[in-house]
């Protein structure tokens, strides 16, 4: 059962979070676009952000945690070191043509290393020697890295391999990418650190870091990603005046439209996306006709806050409902729930929130449903 007429007085507390009527809702060229509000694991923007994509590079963001995640747990320290494989040579080094740290066989990088030539130099051979080297197999290696995404609720994640090259059923979500990026910096600040260096060096090769926000204003990571089967894509990350926010955008035609679209979308975060808290005692909604009941309305109102989050401009045409569980009939008790507040903006799934009865309302007695049906009866309303 729903009522759709205007709920004015939380309208009133929504328009406390309306925009200029001039703001635009937001597109992009990226065929996957996130943009995550840090301290909350919100999503404030999305493109297609729950559909499984190819992440390329960006893969190695879960390589790097899941090694984080070990360390922490002791089962590997920083200083243990690993030996390089022909097969992580040849696949992952020069002989590869791909990303690389420039290791050679028989070299035997600390973990440490190897992780600073994963974070900053992309090298595939860095990859390909923590999975062997870890795991045995960069495939058992892979599949720990898809079942500790899904531990920590990255349920779209599919990991075929540590680097991610291109292997048919290699996927993730753009929101679960930006939701491991919030998972790095929360559970391991000293070394989400590292993404934001400018360049390392092994031996005498030296690659400069890729990520083209790094410069701007607060951005401190994450990580680039690019195949022929994806495009340029890109996981983004600043903190400004407080407030963290997380960007993801996949399939850009170019790099220089990547770096572009990184920068725009990054803005956007910060300048075009607000998070509101509507609190019960700032919005008053219209009491509920009940049935059979001693009072024929109830006072409602909502039992705890609502979390919106979205562009400014949607908050100027949000749309509000009150959707009750069922016909309200008595008797009702304060504190019962009887339906839920449900709040659209554009571009966002609804939210909702509780509401609950505040005020007791007792059953009438026989002559009052007596009474009851014959008032139905004469306007009506019998049936």
């Amino acid at each position: 059962m729903k009522r759709r007429s205007p709920i004015l007085a939380a309208m009133c507390a929504l328009t406390l979070l309306v925009a200029p009527a001039t703001a635009q809702i937001i597109d992009t060229p990226a065929t996957h676009a996130v943009i995550l509000d840090n301290a909350t694991g919100e999503v404030l923007y999305s493109k297609d952000g729950a559909e499984p994509m190819i992440p390329a590079s960006m893969t190695k963001m879960m390589t790097a945690y899941l090694v984080f995640d070990m360390i922490k747990r002791g089962e590997l320290k920083m200083t243990d070191r690993l030996t390089v494989s022909a097969d992580a040579w040849r696949r992952g080094g020069f002989p590869s043509g791909t990303s690389t740290m420039g290791l050679v066989p028989k070299d035997t990088p600390t973990i440490e290393e190897l992780l600073h030539g994963v974070i900053i130099m992309s090298g595939n051979d860095a990859c390909i020697v923590l999975a062997e080297g870890i795991s045995g197999s960069e495939e058992a290696f892979a599949r720990r890295m898809t079942d500790l995404a899904h531990e920590k609720g990255l349920k779209s994640a599919n990991f075929l391999n540590s680097t991610g090259l291109e292997a048919v059923g290699h996927v993730i979500s753009a929101e679960d990418l930006a939701l491991l990026a919030k998972m790095t910096v929360d559970d391991f600040p000293e070394y989400y650190k590292w993404y934001s260096l400018p360049s390392y060096s092994w031996r005498e090769y030296t690659q400069p870091n890729r990520n083209p926000l790094l410069g701007i204003e607060g951005a401190d990571g994450v990580k680039t990603g690019h195949l022929e089967a994806s495009g340029y894509g890109l996981t983004g990350s600043a903190e400004r005046d407080g407030v963290r926010r997380t960007i993801v955008i996949n399939g850009m035609e170019t790099m220089a439209a990547r770096a572009s679209e990184a920068e725009r979308m990054l803005r956007l975060a910060f300048q075009s996306f607000e998070l509101k808290t509507i609190a019960p005692e700032s919005v008053s909604l219209p009491e509920q006709k009940v049935w059979l009941g001693q009072q024929g309305l109830v006072p409602v109102s909502l039992a705890e806050p609502m979390l919106i989050a979205g562009h400014k401009a949607a908050f100027e045409n949000a749309k509000t409902e009150i959707v009750l569980d069922k016909a309200l009939e008595a008797p009702v008790k304060k504190g019962d729930r009887v339906g839920r507040l449900v709040v659209t903006l554009e571009g966002r799934a609804p939210v909702e929130a509780p509401i609950i009865a505040e005020a007791d309302v007792n059953k009438i007695g026989f002559f009052g449903k007596a009474i009851a049906g014959l008032s139905a009866l004469i306007s009506g309303n019998g049936g």
